[in-house]
């Protein structure tokens, strides 16, 4: 880390290493030098004055980068594709006359681009994965355990802790669908020519057209794709980046309402997220155990939401085969998107690996409203027994604000006593609160979340559960 000049929070707090090599500069320097060599070997092999000794000393020297003559050379070129060549001329010089023979320099930057991509979507799936895997068995542990159920954030029927990491589940479920799509949808640019022509292969390979296509096909092998663009202008479509600035959106989305779940719950203190035995909530108030890690995926996941729309804007605003306004802001807002996705999942691995689930704050929390709650089945078995729905619902209502009015002046209240002393109920008191276990009232959550992880079994394949050291 430098202290006298800024560096992204990203780079510097939050990332993986992983990340951050795949976005630095050696290795896109160094993919742009491999996407050269294959070039080589393709021209090579289909009949132009390429060398294998050329190719041989390109091979020797893909990782031999001297930074300092790029940045030199840009300086008076000012064109970062030509400094590049140059460098890498001066390291291969024998092959310094045939280095970017026929291309753009989009041959390098965007098919390196796509191949970064691609692997840090790559990447961030097996990530995603663990993620999954850690909620799936913390949903299978508590499947059963009830907690209070909420609708317009108001005490409402009991659900289970386990069911509520189940709805976690099946929204990141969906957004590991939408990485494989955006994974399968990835095609090569391929080598195509200022404005996608392929004019000067064209010319290289005297009007052989076969030869083209068998050089992108043999280009896109090279780097595990299996097809190419079927039309393209300069550039690749920038479609690509909004298909995957969306799918890392939608994790962002997920994971901001799993973190702004564990919030709520905090503050309840029913559920808590890792805290060390050092680690100070506050500066001030020394009791405090803040959710800070929620908190920070909260935070984080906003700036990614709003990151995606770069790649939106960008994707409209293209002009006829190209235009250079895309370069800088994808400079910084694609690289930054990964690493923030990359961020927000070592947050959520650390998280859900760690969840704390306070059971008796639970139970106390449900028996508090357990009378309420219990309503629903009362009224149930009032029906089957010959009530009439309709009544019965509005005996339960005028006894339930009642008791609510009781309880907000600090009274004793006893719903049950209010509801009993009904006879159009069918019921006596104690046949009531036989019907007021917890465990009743939460209808399948158990049997759903059994039938749910049982179904997304194949999704996270071998991964299992486990944590993610962050720096708090």
């Amino acid at each position: 880390m430098s202290y006298d000049k800024y560096e992204s929070p990203l780079s510097s707090r939050y990332a993986s290493e992983y990340m951050l090599k795949l976005f630095s500069a050696r290795h896109r320097t160094e993919t742009w030098r491999r996407l050269w060599v294959a070039l080589a070997k393709a021209e090579s092999a289909l009949g132009l004055p390429v060398t294998g000794e050329q190719i041989k000393e390109l091979e020797e020297n893909v990782e031999n980068i001297d930074f300092d003559v790029v940045a030199e050379r840009e300086k008076v070129v000012r064109h970062d594709v030509m400094a590049h060549v140059y460098a890498y001329g001066k390291a291969a010089p024998s092959a310094a006359g045939i280095i970017h023979l026929g291309a753009t320099s989009c041959y390098v930057t965007d098919n390196a681009d796509l191949i970064i991509y691609r692997d840090g979507l790559v990447y961030l799936k097996e990530e995603l994965k663990k993620v999954i895997s850690n909620l799936s068995s913390f949903a299978d542990r508590y499947k059963a355990t009830p907690v209070l159920g909420y609708t317009h954030y108001q005490p409402a029927q009991p659900v289970t802790v386990g069911k509520r990491a189940a709805l976690w589940i099946q929204d990141l479920v969906s957004d590991l669908e939408e990485m494989d799509f955006a994974i399968e949808n990835i095609k090569f640019l391929g080598c195509r020519g200022t404005t996608g022509t392929e004019a000067s292969f064209l010319d290289l390979f005297e009007g052989d057209e076969g030869k083209i296509d068998l050089m992108n096909r043999a280009l896109a092998e090279d780097f595990g794709f299996t097809e190419c663009f079927d039309v393209c202008g300069q550039t690749y479509p920038r479609k690509v980046d909004s298909r995957i600035m969306n799918a890392l959106s939608s994790l962002a989305q997920s994971l901001y309402r799993m973190g702004t779940d564990i919030r709520l719950m905090q503050h309840d203190r029913q559920i808590e997220e890792p805290f060390e035995e050092d680690q100070i909530g506050s500066s001030a108030m020394a009791y405090k155990r803040n959710p800070m890690r929620s908190e920070r995926v909260c935070s984080l996941c906003r700036y990614l939401m709003a990151d995606s729309m770069n790649a939106v804007m960008t994707a409209s605003s293209q002009w006829l085969e190209r235009t250079l306004d895309d370069s800088a802001n994808r400079r910084i807002s694609l690289p930054e998107g990964f690493l923030c996705a990359d961020s927000v999942l070592r947050l959520a691995r650390n998280i859900t690996f760690g969840l704390v689930v306070n059971e008796g704050i639970i139970e106390r929390s449900v028996s508090d409203y357990l009378p309420f709650i219990a309503t629903e089945n009362i009224l149930m078995e009032a029906v089957k027994r010959g009530g009439d729905r309709q009544v019965l619902h509005e005996i339960i209502r005028k006894c339930s604000l009642e008791a609510t009015g009781r309880m907000k002046k600090g009274e004793s209240w006893d719903l049950i006593g209010l509801l009993s002393s009904h006879s159009e109920f069918g019921l006596s008191g104690d046949e009531m609160r036989q019907l007021m276990d917890p465990a009743k009232c939460t209808g399948r959550c158990a049997s759903q979340v059994e039938a749910y992880l049982e179904k997304i079994k194949p999704v996270t394949g071998d991964s299992v559960p486990g944590g993610c050291d962050i720096e708090v």
